[in-house]
């Protein structure tokens, strides 16, 4: 899995990099399959204080690529809500691409014992 954490206009520190990295970590123990993600930290020059802080996330999986942005007046929160949101979408997409149409147990035994015959 490629990482890639960037900020515009903010500088990334380890401190930022380490909540971002421990976060991540929730949507990747949902999905093994993440090729690659992207991460834009930003503090955007408005006059006014409220959801300033803006976050982004592009992730690739195998088949598909997520983007997500959030902003709030507090970076951490607007982390929070980002990785809440990527983190319903990583488990929709992985709902989309389980093969749910599986033959019941009995139904395999039975196609075994008639190879048998």
């Amino acid at each position: 899995m490629n990482l890639t954490i960037s900020g515009h206009h903010l500088e990334v520190t380890p401190s930022l990099r380490e909540y971002v990295l421990t976060k991540l970590d929730r949507v990747t123990r949902h999905f093994d399959q993440v090729v690659d993600v992207n991460v834009l930290l930003t503090v955007e020059k408005q006059k006014e204080k409220d959801r300033r802080q803006k976050a982004e996330v592009n992730l690739h999986v195998k088949g598909k690529d997520i983007f997500v942005e959030t902003s709030h007046e507090d970076l951490y929160a607007a982390i929070d809500q980002l990785m809440d949101k990527l983190d319903r979408q990583v488990c929709r997409h992985k709902d989309r691409v389980q093969n749910h149409h599986h033959a019941s147990h009995k139904r395999h035994a039975d196609q075994a014992f008639d190879a048998f015959q």
